[in-house]
Formats: structure tokens, sequence, C-alpha cells
């Protein structure tokens, strides 16, 4: 006969398949300067909209001029953004203050000294959050839509930015958030300039640096940051452990999305940055024969879209797996 520890260990194992099949809800909880995103009522991560006067960063003098998510976690909890600005942590790197979660944003819009991605002393340029236009929590899946306007140091607003992010439970190993950001240049021309300060990117936690455990490979096979930086790929996946399990993050890049295959602005120190608008300054750097600026520009009520996924996974990811994702992402 069994005993009843045993019938309670055969019971759970039983369960297993069943508990796994379990559909997560995805909750969207909106506050005065944040919406929180929780799976089954456990935190996952919160977009930061708009500073909040009651809650400095913890570096002085460092301001957060653009709508952030921060922190995010893995489906286990993990944290897979960098704390510091907005906390200093023990061990953590402090360079580069104005690398906050992950964000949207590039230097050189409309003008050389518009920099949007390197300011974080001033109050301007900075992306303004203008309202929520829908908010849906569900099954498996909650999205969010947003209106921003990015502003010039004039205090004139150059672009408007609807943002979709879809917060979407894969399995109990894999969350992912899908973007789909458009850009509209308002009453005048909008030019973009081709520099590699931006554009979508994430600051990473400190064990995914190359440093400590890290390690990058693109969809062409390449990898560490030598191999990544400034070069053309679908996605790129990094790679660390953590407390002796594996874990880490992909980026996609849609095909629909501007300048695709896209630019990969990925450096080992943590700044993990999808560049599509930085064409001219990798091709340079990289010693092209003939360098040609990307050059995109807006005219008055046109827009430009951005479209990607960024995936965080728990255990090991090898690159055909990683393919077969993307290739799942991208079908219509």
């Amino acid at each position: 006969m069994f005993s009843k520890n045993r019938f309670w260990i055969v019971g759970f194992f039983l369960l297993l398949p069943w508990m796994h099949g379990m559909a997560q809800k995805v909750e969207l909880k909106q506050g005065r300067n944040a919406i929180d995103v929780l799976v089954d009522g456990k935190a996952w991560t919160t977009y930061r909209h708009t500073p909040d006067p009651a809650k400095p960063l913890a570096a002085p003098g460092i301001l957060q001029t653009k709508p952030v998510l921060w922190p995010i976690l893995s489906p286990s909890g993990v944290p897979m953004t960098r704390s510091y600005p907005f906390e200093k942590v023990a061990g953590e790197d402090t360079d580069h203050p104005h690398h906050q979660g992950l964000f949207f944003t590039v230097d050189e819009v409309g003008a050389k000294n518009n920099l949007f991605w390197g300011n974080s002393k001033a109050e301007l340029p900075a992306i303004q959050h203008q309202k929520v236009l829908a908010m849906k929590s569900g099954k498996k899946k909650a999205t969010l839509k947003t209106l921003s306007k990015w502003v010039g140091p004039d205090k004139a607003a150059l672009l408007d930015e609807e943002r979709q992010m879809d917060f979407l439970v894969l399995s109990p190993g894999q969350y992912a958030i899908d973007f789909d950001i458009s850009l509209k240049a308002l009453d005048k021309e909008v030019a973009f300039g081709d520099t590699k300060e931006g554009m979508f990117a994430v600051r990473i936690a400190q064990f995914l640096t190359e440093k400590a455990t890290g390690r990058y490979l693109n969809s062409n096979g390449q990898e560490l940051e030598k191999g990544v930086w400034g070069k053309r790929a679908n996605w790129v996946r990094l790679q660390g452990e953590k407390d002796g399990r594996k874990l880490g993050i992909v980026i996609f890049s849609h095909p629909s999305g501007v300048n695709s295959p896209t630019y990969w602005h990925a450096r080992g120190y943590g700044c993990f940055s999808v560049n599509p608008l930085g064409q001219l300054d990798f091709q340079k750097a990289h010693k092209e024969a003939d360098p040609k600026p990307f050059g995109l520009v807006l005219k008055p009520g046109a827009k430009a879209v951005f479209r990607y996924r960024v995936l965080f996974f728990e255990g090991e990811l090898d690159g055909k797996t990683v393919e077969a994702a993307y290739q799942k992402y991208i079908k219509p």
C-alpha cells in the first residue's frame, strides 16, 4: 500500500502536465505615474511612463526623460535589467545613467543637438507621455497602447509616438513583449541623423555582461560584441548564467520594420540595442568601401514603424531554436 506521502507525491506528478498547461492571467494595474504588469498576481515589469517626483532616481542629478520598462523579471523572478540609476546595488556598474531599463529613443532627431538618447540631466529634450489609448488584461496576454510626444529643447513637439505593447506568456519559462511603435512627424519635416546612439535598447543585468557570463549570438552565427556590433541581423540572443541556471534575452526584429534586417548596437558591457538608424556610423566603423547614410526623413504627417519582440527565457536556447522562434514570430 502507498503511504500518505507517496500518495501525494504521485498525485503531484500526475498534476504536473495540467499545471504547466494552466493559462496564466496577465494583468495591467494603472497607477498615477506607472502601470504594473503582473502574471498571476506576481510582478513581471512596470511601465514607468512619467517620472514620479516622490521617487527621485538614486543617481544624483539624473532624470528620467523617456518612458521605460523597469524592472523586468524573468519568469522565476530573476532581475534581467540593471537596477541603476533607479536603485544602487553593490557590484553593479554605474556608467551611462541614461540607459534605464528597456527604452526607445535616439539622438539627432531633427537637429544635431536634439539628443533624446543621451540626455538624462536636462528637462528637455524628452519623450513625454500623453495618455493611455487602450489597456486590456487577459489570459496569457495583456495589451497596452499609449501616446507620447517627442519634445525638443525649444519646447516644440517634433513627433507623436504611438506604442502598442503586448505582454505574452509563451510558456512557463518564456515571457515576451511585442512592440509596435510608430513615429509620426507633426507640423514640420523631421530628419534623423545616422548615429549609433540609439535606439530600442535594454540595459541588462550585470550577470549578462561579457565580463560576467553573458554571450551574444546573432542570426548569422556571429558571437560576442566583436561579432554582432554594427552588423545586420534578424535577431540577437544574449545568454548567461545566474546561480547555476542559464537564462537570457532575445530581441527579434520584424522584417516589416524600418531598415530591416536591422543593425545592432550591442555592447559587451551591457547595452543591448537595436539601431536601424545608425547605418552610416556602423558602415564607417566596419570600414565599408562606400558607406551610405540611411537618412530617414519624415514629412509632416508621415510615419515610420518599428516592430520588435523581446523574449525573456529560462534554460538554454541554441541558435536553431531561436531561429524557429523567430520564424514563428514573423509568420503572418
